[in-house]
C-alpha cells in the first residue's frame, strides 16, 4: 500500500517528537526568590522610629561574574557527562537580590521605596530622591550546581555579594562589605524545585548574614539617625 504524503508527514514529526524527548530538556530554568517571611531579626538591627518619608532605597545589583551569559546561574552535569545549563525562570538575579534585601529591610521595621533605583555604585552617580540611605552592591558569585548519578544526585549552591551602603543626603559612601553563603546536599531526587531551593537557602543565607553583621546593624542606624 502506498504511503500518502500527509501520513509520512505525521509519522516523521512524531519521530521528531519522540527522539527529542528521548534527548532530556535542553536547558532548566528556576524560580529564585527570598521574602524574609521566616528571617529572625537581630534585636540591634529592629527600627523603633517612625520616619515620614522613605528612610531607605535599594539599588539593582550589578552581576560582575566571569561569565559569558549573565542570565546563566548554574549547570547539570548528566551522568554521560553533558552539561545542562541553569536558568532564572522570571527574574534576574540582580533584581532578586535586591528585592531580598528590600523585603529584609521592611520586616526589620524600615520604610524601604518600592522602586528598585540604578546605581553603578561610584559616588559621583549617586541617585537623588526622597530616601535617606542607598543600598546597592555587585553579584560576585553565584551558581547552582548539580551533579547527576544513577544512584544519587550532588547538589552545590555558592552566592557572594558585595554590598555597598551610601548617604543620599550627603552623596556619600560609608560602608562597604562582603558575605557569601554556600550549601551542598546529596539527594535520589533530580528536579528544577530542588535546583530552586538550593538557590533560595544561599541567598536567604546570605542576606542573613549580612545584617546580622553588628557593624551594618551600626553603621545603618548611625547614618539615620544623623539625618534626623
Amino acid at each position: 500500500m502506498k504511503m500518502k504524503k500527509k501520513d509520512f508527514i505525521w509519522i516523521f514529526g512524531l519521530l521528531v517528537l519522540l527522539f527529542s524527548g528521548c534527548a532530556g530538556p535542553q536547558l532548566y530554568s528556576i524560580n529564585m526568590y527570598y521574602d524574609a517571611y521566616d528571617a529572625d531579626i537581630p534585636v540591634n538591627l529592629k527600627n523603633t522610629i517612625k520616619h515620614d518619608d522613605y528612610a531607605i532605597s535599594v539599588a539593582e545589583f550589578t552581576d560582575i561574574r566571569k561569565i559569558d551569559d549573565e542570565l546563566v546561574i548554574g549547570r547539570v552535569i548528566k551522568s554521560s557527562g553533558e552539561n545542562v545549563l541553569i536558568f532564572p525562570k522570571n527574574m534576574k538575579p540582580t533584581k532578586v537580590v535586591s528585592n531580598g534585601i528590600k523585603y529584609y529591610l521592611q520586616k526589620a521595621g524600615y520604610k524601604v521605596a518600592e522602586r528598585i533605583e540604578q546605581w553603578n555604585l561610584k559616588e559621583e552617580t549617586i541617585p537623588q530622591g526622597n530616601s535617606k540611605i542607598l543600598v546597592g552592591g555587585n553579584i560576585e558569585d553565584l551558581e547552582i550546581y548539580c551533579r547527576k548519578d544513577w544512584l544519587t544526585n550532588a547538589y552545590t549552591s555558592n552566592i557572594k555579594l558585595n554590598v555597598v551602603f551610601a548617604d543620599l543626603i550627603k552623596g556619600k559612601i560609608f560602608y562597604n562589605t562582603t558575605v557569601e553563603s554556600s550549601y551542598s546536599m546529596e539527594h535520589v531526587l533530580f528536579s528544577e524545585n530542588i535546583l530552586a531551593e538550593q538557590a533560595d537557602i544561599v541567598l536567604a543565607d546570605a542576606i542573613e548574614k549580612l545584617f546580622e553583621d553588628k557593624n551594618v546593624a551600626q553603621k545603618l542606624k548611625e547614618a539615620l539617625a544623623q539625618q534626623n
